[in-house]
């Protein structure tokens, strides 16, 4: 029987492995690809605790501390996608004006609660508030989505006016109008990777997986998720 490669993700990345991995398996008949998509820090926080998985998906600045201490294989890193930013809003609400940075910032400046994720989209986002200089202003009516929890939800539930999140993750999303990404001038750009973990012992199949996810084979896929192939 074919064990498993088990995989830990951040939701970022959720709905597009699960269509890479089908895709893995249908051109690899003795593979099977087993995934766990959850919060980024929760992830993150799981691997460094030492729990076993062979495989983990995580932008790339948290699969380097993984890798630095030790939790990961060394020079195992795959980057497999560049994922940016979009806005939304709840789908009976306005459409503000983000097509410019201005334009952002006003919209951002008169909503009446803003959503942001715990991934580093959303700490990009506080940096961007703070260049603008705009923090005091809205401190007060940002809400951060809790771990696992979309933006989209929020926005959906009419629990915040304006929200920010990885376009992959937010598109699709029902009960919601996605505006278009962030102005090139303050896009946010994150790099998911995949590395092996040290816990697992199935390393070259693991390799051979993230080698195939990484190939010009899965671009169109990667697209249709709203993500750029790395």
């Amino acid at each position: 029987m074919t064990t498993p490669i088990r995989i830990i993700s951040s939701m970022a990345t959720k709905a597009l492995l699960a269509d890479l991995a089908r895709l893995y398996e249908a051109q690899s008949p003795d593979s099977a690809v087993q995934i766990e998509s959850v919060g980024g820090v929760d992830a993150a926080q799981r691997v460094q605790a030492g729990e076993a998985f062979d495989c983990v998906v995580l932008a790339s600045n948290a699969i380097d501390k993984l890798l630095s201490s030790g939790k990961l294989v060394a020079d195992s890193r795959v980057d497999l996608v560049h994922s940016s930013v979009a806005v939304a809003v709840p789908a009976s609400a306005p459409c503000p004006d983000i097509s410019t940075e201005e334009a952002l910032k006003q919209a951002v400046l008169q909503a009446a609660s803003i959503g942001y994720s715990t991934g580093p989209s959303g700490t990009e986002l506080l940096k961007q508030f703070e260049k603008w200089g705009i923090t005091a202003q809205v401190q007060a009516k940002l809400m951060q989505a809790q771990p696992g929890i979309a933006v989209g939800a929020l926005l959906a539930q009419g629990r915040v006016a304006l929200g920010f999140q990885q376009l992959s993750e937010i598109m699709g999303v029902a009960g919601i109008t996605v505006l278009g990404p962030l102005p090139e001038a303050v896009q946010v750009t994150t790099t998911f990777s995949g590395s092996v973990s040290v816990t697992s012992a199935q390393a070259s199949a693991v390799q051979a997986l993230l080698r195939f996810w990484a190939s010009p084979a899965t671009a169109a896929i990667k697209q249709r998720h709203g993500l750029q192939a790395a």
